[in-house]
């Protein structure tokens, strides 16, 4: 089997291609490597992938195209280093059957560790303590913080990373509501949630955590009619995306001390260095880095070479992102 990684060699791709996924990817056969500190060319790529059977990409990769694939007369398989497939993947790569891979589940679960980190955080109070200590004071007498068991935690979404972070929280024994609109019963009972409107979500949790993702519909899905509907002293934990709650309306709702805030996401990224987020002490403020971390990224090279040996065998993979009939890939040979 012949394989190509696109990925510009540097610091980055030495985080996903390291002394542990390196053999694994080249257990799969013949690699050849992006010999260039950038991306490849539309016509180096073309020519690059002449005889290749699999794609190893990830941020900034070439669209796959008519164009591109007109020159990929062996390719069979496209693995995406990271989350939405949506930016590589054209129709162009279902039509010619070519089995699109991505590293979304190992993305998921890094973000959703950070949603328990960020959560302990926020009820905890770390960053204000932290703070004191620093500016030698200690804690107050009596001093206030939370923890996060026997909570009742809400969720706006439900995709991998909130259904990974209902597996993380198990140990918890939180009760957990959901606002969904593709959530079935079914999948509730499974996963031991319960299905919530949005203002149920609001009212009824100390903790509410974003998984939203953002479009026209779910932009500013979340208003100030929701926000005020916190319990005072409950959580805010946001790791979706920034524009899913009117950040105007927050930032007034913040304002007043009622609710507490961590945000690593933002409508404006990074926030302008004189905006009000930065400078309220209610809210603890990230810069964009909830998953994967860093030493996870050599796993998303580990899996998609587990699920490339997984097709080869001729097995159904749950993370294709889209069924294919597998004799297309049962050709391949190492």
């Amino acid at each position: 089997m012949n394989i190509l990684v696109t990925m510009p060699k540097g610091e980055k791709r030495d985080t996903f291609l390291t002394q542990i996924s390196i053999p694994e990817l080249e257990s799969l056969g013949n690699v050849t490597y992006n010999p260039h500190d950038r991306n490849y060319t539309t016509e180096e790529l073309k020519e690059a992938l002449k005889g290749i059977d699999v794609v190893f990409c990830y941020w900034g990769s070439a669209s796959y195209d008519e164009e591109i694939l007109a020159a990929a007369d062996s390719l069979k398989v496209i693995a995406y280093c990271a989350g939405s497939v949506a930016g590589v993947a054209t129709p162009a790569v279902y039509e010619k059957g070519i089995a699109m891979l991505g590293a979304n589940c190992v993305f998921a679960e890094s973000v959703a560790e950070s949603c328990i980190c960020y959560t302990m955080v926020g009820l905890r109070r770390i960053e204000h303590y932290t703070n004191n200590v620093r500016t030698g004071l200690w804690r107050e007498d009596p001093f206030y913080n939370e923890g996060i068991m026997d909570r009742t935690i809400g969720l706006v979404g439900f995709g991998a990373i909130a259904k990974k972070f209902v597996e993380f929280l198990k140990p918890y024994r939180n009760k957990i509501l959901v606002y969904s609109g593709h959530l079935t019963d079914e999948e509730a009972a499974k996963y031991g949630v319960q299905r919530a409107t949005l203002e149920e979500v609001f009212a009824k949790s100390d903790v509410v955590s974003i998984h939203q993702g953002l479009n026209d519909r779910t932009r500013h899905m979340v208003k100030r009619e929701h926000l005020d509907l916190m319990k005072d002293g409950s959580l805010l934990v946001n790791t979706a995306r920034g524009a899913v709650i009117d950040e105007k309306e927050l930032i007034e709702v913040l304002k007043t001390g009622r609710i507490n805030a961590v945000l690593d996401v933002f409508e404006e990224e990074p926030p302008a260095p004189d905006a009000v987020l930065r400078k309220l002490k209610n809210v603890t403020i990230l810069p964009h880095m909830g998953g994967p971390t860093i030493d996870r990224r050599q796993y998303c090279v580990t899996k998609l070479v587990d699920d490339i040996k997984k097709l080869m065998a001729g097995e159904k993979l749950e993370n294709l992102e889209t069924y294919i009939p597998l004799s297309h890939v049962t050709n391949m040979t190492r």
